[in-house]
């Protein structure tokens, strides 16, 4: 049964989805800086650092809607295949189930998002190196 209108579960499932991208993120962040695969990391790291920061300001935004709107998500279920997410709003419960892969897709598309956005902002406030 679909309880929750389309507004609220764009709201809700971006909220989701950003939530794992960012834990992604910041998965990534810490191995850049143990492992340094790179020659030079701070390029990398600092887009990374960019799209952590702009991640997180979406996502503290989108928390205050969710809190305006008595919208929760929690997770339910999950085995190899699928995972359950419990969507709570204004006392009536969703619950959807993901197929992992698609959950995957769905956190890379907002990762390239991030990324895109990130590396506009930096590229552009930055000086071009002159030879």
């Amino acid at each position: 049964m679909r309880y929750l209108n389309e507004q609220e579960w764009k709201l809700a499932s971006r909220f989701l989805f950003l939530s794992m991208a960012l834990k992604v993120i910041k998965h990534d962040l810490q191995k850049m800086n143990q492992l340094s695969p790179f020659k030079i990391n701070e390029p990398y790291i600092a887009l990374l650092e960019k799209m952590e920061k702009n991640a997180t300001e979406e996502r503290r935004k989108l928390r205050k809607q969710m809190h305006q709107e008595k919208i929760k998500v929690v997770a339910a279920e999950k085995n190899d295949s699928f995972t359950s997410y419990l969507f709570l709003c204004k006392g009536k419960e969703e619950k959807r189930n993901y197929f992992n892969p698609a959950i995957r897709k769905k956190v890379e598309l907002i990762l390239e998002e991030l990324l895109a956005h990130a590396y506009e902002s930096t590229s552009s406030s930055k000086e071009e190196v002159k030879l």
